[in-house]
């Protein structure tokens, strides 16, 4: 599930035309949330009463099909793995396919998320780990063949916490839930384990969790499926990069961060928005519209990056889950 937010998701899909068709994939109810502790004590709820609010919940899948949807028929080039870009000069680019096949770009934006291969046009920079990793599994029609772990993560969100762990986890537009297993570790450690192996898996996780709930640990035990390691990597809060002609980035190209501002989908649609708003008011000189283009660009991500990180820091500190009920608290009520 993704919340699009008022100030920038939705601009963007207002700026495309697609507010109506928007408003027909939100998920009523999506907005609820709740915070527990280790012992399954609820420290924090807030119901959902079904109006849209301002950061409606959407299924990713609906929103990525409404967008391809809005395309012409043949705008995407399905099959196309790219593997490399080199400069010819003059602001012109090659782009290289796994199939052997290359284009010339006179405008080339990379838009392919977080390991990108346009980036190293522009910049040296690679996404770090930044400590935290998720094990991700899935509850199948969890109402009834999960009442326990439904009721544990309610009709939204779910946030389970103590200092250096916890659960992450949201309701699915189909019933089923979504839950991210979160650890504070290293990346040696999530490496060295055999997640193919869903028993042994699921134990390694028992015993991170050893003393937890039997309700929240059933987000463990009742899980189907396989369980998907992913370590969370970010770029520097304050990545940007000189003027390169004829390239630019958006979306995790350009900014990737941890996931605990719920920005990523967001920010991508707005910087897409933002440079075709761009390039529209300069149609005749491409370099003015990406250098104006890409001066918000670092100023809008810089601000929020670091509130991604921030939010990572205090999601995990050493008070949680109490650091994240005072900072929803702070916020009054909604």
């Amino acid at each position: 599930m993704l919340d699009i937010h008022d100030y920038n998701g939705q601009v963007a899909l207002r700026d495309a035309g697609l507010s109506e068709q928007f408003q027909a994939i939100i998920h009523p109810g999506g907005q609820a949330m709740r915070v527990l502790d280790r012992d399954n004590t609820v420290l924090l709820e807030e119901t959902d009463d079904e109006s849209a609010g301002d950061r409606p919940e959407v299924d990713r899948g609906e929103l990525r099909q409404m967008l391809l949807d809005s395309l012409p028929a043949g705008t995407i080039r399905w099959g196309k793995k790219v593997t490399g870009a080199r400069a010819l000069g003059d602001g012109r680019h090659e782009v290289s396919f796994a199939d052997g096949e290359t284009v010339t770009t006179d405008v080339l934006v990379g838009a392919d998320g977080a390991w990108s291969r346009i980036r190293p046009l522009v910049s040296d920079a690679v996404p770090a780990y930044t400590g935290i990793s998720f094990v991700e599994v899935d509850h199948a029609d969890a109402d009834a063949r999960h009442p326990v772990p439904a009721s544990v993560v309610g009709g939204g969100m779910l946030f389970a916490l103590a200092p250096g762990k916890g659960f992450l986890a949201h309701k699915e537009t189909d019933g089923s839930l979504h839950v991210y297993i979160a650890l504070k570790t290293s990346q040696e450690w999530l490496d060295g384990i055999d997640w193919a192996d869903r028993d042994k898996g699921k134990a390694v996780l028992l015993e991170e969790f050893a003393g937890w709930a039997p309700e929240i640990r059933s987000l463990i035990t009742e899980a189907d499926g396989a369980l998907i390691p992913r370590t969370i990597n970010a770029l520097p809060v304050r990545h940007r990069w000189e003027r390169v002609p004829g390239v630019t980035l958006l979306g995790d190209a350009a900014h990737v961060m941890s996931p605990f501002a719920g920005e990523g989908a967001n920010l991508a649609m707005f910087d897409g928005a933002e440079l075709g708003k761009a390039i529209a008011a300069h149609p005749d000189d491409i370099e003015t519209a990406l250098s104006a283009y890409e001066k918000e660009l670092f100023e809008r991500s810089e601000r929020i990056a670091q509130e991604s990180a921030d939010s990572l820091e205090l999601i995990f500190d050493d008070n949680a889950p109490r650091s994240l009920v005072d900072m929803f608290a702070s916020f009054g009520p909604h």
